[in-house]
């Protein structure tokens, strides 16, 4: 089957990515100011010119490389930092002492900022502090001491940088949770208008042929049974909220990405399945499946455990109380387990026949259900009273303590 993808993307990083190119600029002009407004007091200015010129080339030269996470890679990070401290360390050896010793800023000045701001918009918070503590490194080396002017200076790229390396977390994370609302909504959009479509065409078709086939009798009356549990399957797979949920991934480039993609399940377990789809083919014309509006979420292993023993309790319905028995599954959700109960119209168990059909080796209750159950760390009870059917309840804890959960 082909698959549909519909892509929508947004990102907040973006406008930061587009300020740190305009630091960048401005702070290069600010240092080079700093300098020329006091060459004749450096003691090796033409090292100082240098530096400035190289510093130049590469603040211009990459611009494009801090217009977007793809291009500002870590490889570029590590050497845009280097320039940084380079600069730092050279200055005892431009400047004079008694500019030094007065706190006088170092050649690069605030340009360092822009270095770790683009750890922080990158990496987050921690690439921030790992940023910010290599250039109080070089700070210290380059004042031979801890000074007061230098540890404000240090502690405030510190603290500003972390500040918003976590900003930027939170900003993707929000961004994420509002793309996967936005690609849920989508989705239930959609679902709701193929319901309609179904109700007003397929659903009402079968409808008729179920109640036709009633009034006409005979083979009709076959046709018209079979109508009417395909009609019971498709309402349930329409309403049942069977609809896969959407990818939600990050671009680096261009921020956070939404793709609605329909496809099978893969069959792996990745974090918590949802009870209902599991439980929903069991529903038919003679089968109903009373379930919560909301998923119900279990352990994938414990979730298709729970729906075999479901499927073998309406085997033993359809063996024991015959195909004219109908049956009703009650799924309720509780903070803690899940209670899933079925129950039938057959003329019910007598009493003694569940132990003497263990002892003939008929063990679809012992093993099917019970075993099953038990494996799960849950409950099976069985309730049969001679000629008003049968009820199991099945109980799950949501956090499985049986081998299964530890599978």
């Amino acid at each position: 089957m082909a698959r549909r993808e519909k892509v929508m993307r947004m990102s907040v990083e973006l406008p930061l990515w587009r300020a740190l190119t305009g630091f960048r600029v401005l702070t290069l002009l600010y240092a080079v100011g700093l300098f020329a407004t006091a060459y004749d007091e450096f003691r090796r200015p033409g090292l100082a010119i240098g530096y400035y010129a190289v510093l130049a080339v590469w603040t211009l030269a990459t611009l494009p490389r801090v217009q977007n996470a793809a291009s500002c890679t870590r490889r570029f990070l590590a050497v845009d930092l280097t320039v940084a401290l380079t600069g730092i360390v050279l200055t005892p050896l431009a400047d004079a002492p008694e500019r030094i010793a007065d706190g006088g800023p170092t050649l690069p000045s605030i340009w360092t900022a822009g270095s770790v701001l683009a750890f922080a918009i990158k990496g987050g918070w921690r690439w921030a502090a790992g940023a910010s503590t290599a250039v109080a490194v070089a700070n210290l080396i380059e004042r031979g001491a801890p000074a007061r002017d230098t540890v404000h200076n240090v502690i405030l790229v510190w603290v500003a940088s972390i500040a918003i390396g976590y900003v930027v977390e939170v900003a993707r994370a929000s961004e994420r949770t509002l793309a996967r609302a936005l690609a849920i909504e989508a989705a239930t959009r959609e679902r709701e208008r193929l319901a309609r479509d179904i109700h007003d065409s397929v659903l009402q078709v079968l409808a008729m042929v179920q109640r036709r086939g009633a009034v006409i009798g005979g083979e009709a009356a076959e046709l018209g049974r079979l109508a009417g549990e395909q009609e019971v399957a498709l309402r349930t797979l329409v309403s049942g909220g069977l609809t896969h949920v959407s990818r939600v991934s990050e671009d680096a480039a261009e921020g956070a990405v939404v793709r609605v993609v329909e496809e099978p399940d893969s069959g792996e377990d990745h974090g918590p399945a949802d009870l209902r789809p599991l439980l929903a083919p069991f529903a038919s014309g003679r089968v109903s499946l009373a379930e919560p509006g909301a998923p119900v979420p279990m352990e994938p292993a414990a979730a298709r455990e729970l729906a075999a023993a479901v499927g073998a309790a309406l085997d033993n319905v359809r063996q024991h109380a015959g195909e004219d028995a109908r049956a009703w599954i009650l799924v309720e959700d509780w903070p803690d387990e899940v209670i899933v109960t079925v129950r039938d119209d057959g003329p019910g168990i007598p009493e003694g026949r569940l132990a003497q059909a263990e002892g003939e080796g008929r063990m679809g209750v012992a093993l099917s259900i019970r075993g099953r159950l038990r494996d799960l760390g849950g409950t099976a009870e069985l309730v049969s009273i001679p000629g008003q059917g049968t009820e199991v309840e099945l109980k799950v804890p949501k956090v499985s303590r049986g081998k299964a959960g530890q599978r």
